[in-house]
């Protein structure tokens, strides 16, 4: 096949040229998930402490 026929790559697109940086690049990805991620559900909490049975009756 002579070279005039032969089709060429498509040019490659360097990160750099786009203009943002991967530090950049990876802050709004972890800025978007932040933004976007629904608050969890709060941690369960342990009962309120009862005094045991031996303190209750030294303290009445």
């Amino acid at each position: 096949m002579p070279a005039s026929e032969r089709k060429e790559a498509p040019p490659r697109v360097v990160a750099g040229a786009a203009g943002v940086s991967m530090r950049d690049l990876l802050a709004s990805c972890a800025a978007a998930k932040a933004v976007s991620t629904p608050p969890g559900d709060p941690a369960p909490q342990a009962p309120p402490a009862t005094p045991a049975a031996g303190e209750r009756r030294r303290a009445a």
